[in-house]
């Protein structure tokens, strides 16, 4: 699939894959002035160029992800960001300062990718009744658990295979 972009201005540093195999495409630090850079402050985040729109076609988007690289050593995070198809203007890159140090960001500092997904249409219907689980709607069990509630799940399927062993240790902690 080709994926077609223009740029804002003459001093856009085009994006890249550095491997065929890449899952996205890396985008950089693309200011209006070659020599700008900016600092994010420990706990901060800001807003930054990279000069590029792009054509995204109908049924995906494109979701800007971190790069390892810059999220593992310096600690800067992308902030929730999609481009929807119907999209067509320049794309920004909210990076989060989670560090401890001050970020410099140069011109041409990768700082980002952004990776092509499709996209399911849907449409939402409210159940006024609030009847959401009357009838098996999913596989899950999980119901209206939240953050954890797996975990909390999978406990008793392992004291249960491990009664023995679990046995054993609380006689020896008594």
């Amino acid at each position: 699939m080709i994926l077609e972009y223009c740029v804002t201005h003459p001093n856009v540093v085009p994006p890249t894959r550095a491997n065929p195999s890449d899952a996205g495409l890396d985008v950089y630090f693309s200011p209006l002035e070659v020599d700008t850079e900016v600092t994010i402050p420990p706990g901060c985040s800001t807003t930054l160029k990279t000069g590029l729109r792009f054509g995204v076609p109908h049924g995906y988007m494109l979701q800007v992800m971190n790069r390892s690289s810059v999220a593992a050593v310096r600690q800067l995070l992308v902030g929730a960001c999609v481009i929807d198809s119907g999209y067509d203007g320049e794309v920004f890159i909210n990076l989060n300062n989670v560090g401890t140090e001050p970020q410099v960001i140069k011109r041409g500092d990768k700082i980002a990718q952004v990776v092509l997904i499709p996209v399911v249409h849907f449409r939402a219907y409210c159940r006024h009744d609030g009847g959401l689980y009357d009838y098996p709607i999913s596989m899950s069990q999980r119901g209206d658990g939240a953050l954890g509630s797996t975990d909390k799940e999978s406990i008793p399927t392992l004291k249960h295979l491990f009664k023995d062993d679990i046995k054993k240790y609380n006689n020896l902690s008594d």
